[in-house]
């Protein structure tokens, strides 16, 4: 493991510490990246590095795509590949990082941990035959996506930087060859826990969820049943997470369970996009023909996947297995509940109602259903109505939005808080800005063409997602001809 070890950690402030490797060898593999022939450094997110307490200013530009490219490994990085299962479209599968080497686990001294991931890094031992490279354009499209999520306030995996590695990938045509670097609060999914079950192993399944447990829910430690406690934890999570991405029209496009992170981060931006006109069935996604993976599907997917992991649990839940399945049974019952409360008082926050009365459900669901038979944009109507004034504009003059509109400022001056209050907290949960996919598009198309000012301007908007934007080709929905409809499984 000492190719080309630098010691990057006096410098750049690297701390690893890598604690998954102290975990049975049956869910990773130690392999090392493999080498580029020419890397260059394409982007770098210095406030992601600084808030992990790293500095990189004193490396040139050449030390830098070394080292994001993996030619050039820190001291204490031990690289490897997890090992993981997944159900994906509803059929389990035998998976892995295929082209994705975890380099460590930096421990910053507040105790902070991250997991720092290569991506498109090269073959591992779950390859299955692939090249275990990546391609440019689906690197920036995640690079572009998770850090818009950051911004809008939603857990996420995170981007670090992006280098090119001099080498072309053969895909539908010959392309850019690019590596990107994520980092996350960790890599562990409900997938690696069907993995370890698949080894039917119970003693594995109580070592990862251990462990699972002590990195991201340590206060649950003294409960009573902690398998039980641990499952309803990240049920909680999960609940929380997709009501978020609901919040803002996020399509996530690929919800398999090896795409659902225990931590409740946002993970693997593969087809996912942002809805622009409301329709609840919106796909992106190219391969889901069945729309599985619709905007409103993903709640009921998320229980799906749950569920999948109340199965691996189930040995830990108690000795008794028919108390074991009631255990399950009982928790995943309560999820639409929750969900539906979660979910209507986020709504209620985008249409500035602090506190759930009778009838909120109702004006929610009127607006909804006005917005579909209009063809209304998702995020501008309700970035419109965060207004202090009635929006002006066509749409909003019809008789059936006006009488709506009515009924809805009735129930604003039934807050207790002023209209003030009540019109910040719109604006608090309404983004003006969102990364558009034709938006996506056309600054991907303009990086992998060699020009990334486009790309540069389109992250510096999308900082300030709730700050009103004056550029308005980044809030217009698209024309019918720029409009698209697909993305990719490409990272």
């Amino acid at each position: 493991m000492g190719r080309n070890m630098i010691d990057y950690t006096r410098h750049c402030g690297f701390n690893f510490d890598n604690s998954y490797l102290r975990l049975p060898s049956a869910l990773y593999s130690q392999c090392m990246p493999s080498s580029v022939c020419a890397p260059e450094l394409v982007i770098l997110n210095d406030e992601l590095a600084q808030s992990m307490a790293l500095n990189f200013s004193i490396l040139a530009q050449q030390d830098l795509a070394m080292l994001f490219s993996g030619n050039h490994c820190p001291q204490g990085a031990v690289p490897f590949s997890q090992a993981y299962a997944g159900h994906q479209f509803g059929h389990f599968t035998m998976l892995g990082d295929g082209r994705a080497h975890i380099l460590g686990e930096h421990l910053t001294k507040a105790g902070d941990r991250f997991d720092i991931q290569f991506k498109g890094s090269g073959v591992t031992p779950y390859s299955r035959r692939g090249d275990g490279r990546a391609t440019l354009g689906p690197m920036l499209r995640e690079y572009i996506i998770s850090e818009a999520m950051f911004a809008l306030g939603i857990p996420t995996t995170r981007s670090l930087a992006v280098v090119l590695t001099g080498e072309d990938v053969i895909r539908e045509a010959s392309l850019p060859g690019a590596i990107l670097t994520r980092v996350a609060s960790s890599h562990i999914r409900v997938g690696t826990f069907e993995y370890a079950a698949a080894k039917n192993d119970v003693a594995l399944v109580n070592t990862l969820m251990t462990y699972a447990l002590n990195r991201h829910f340590p206060n649950i430690k003294e409960s009573s049943n902690i398998a039980v406690a641990f499952f309803r934890t990240v049920m909680s999570s999960q609940i929380d997470l997709i009501v978020n991405w609901m919040r803002v029209g996020f399509i996530h496009g690929v919800m398999n369970t090896d795409n659902m992170s225990i931590s409740g981060e946002t993970i693997d931006y593969g087809p996912c996009a942002f809805m622009n006109v409301y329709n609840p069935n919106t796909v992106y996604s190219s391969i889901d023909h069945m729309g599985r993976y619709a905007y409103a599907n993903q709640a009921t997917i998320a229980q799906w996947n749950l569920a999948r992991l109340a199965e691996v649990l189930l040995p830990l839940f108690d000795k008794n297995i028919d108390n074991s399945i009631q255990f399950a049974q009982e928790i995943l019952a309560d999820f639409s509940e929750l969900f539906q409360q979660k979910w209507t008082q986020m709504m209620a926050s985008k249409l500035g109602l602090f506190k759930l009365e009778s009838g909120d459900a109702q004006l929610i669901s009127d607006l909804l259903d006005w917005m579909k038979k209009n063809n209304a944009d998702y995020t501008n109507t309700f970035r419109d109505l965060s207004q202090i004034e009635k929006p002006n504009k066509n749409q909003y003059h019809s008789k059936e939005f006006s009488k709506w509109f009515e009924r809805w400022q009735v129930r604003r001056h039934q807050n207790k808080q002023n209209l003030k209050l009540s019109t910040r907290l719109m604006v608090q949960n309404n983004p003006a800005i969102i990364p558009r996919n034709h938006i996506v598009e056309r600054v991907l198309n303009s990086a992998i063409q060699g020009d990334y000012i486009p790309l540069f301007d389109f992250l510096a908007v999308l900082k300030f997602p709730y700050k009103d934007c004056p550029q308005s080709m980044y809030l217009m929905p698209p024309v019918p001809d720029e409009d698209v409809r697909q993305t990719f499984c490409g990272t």
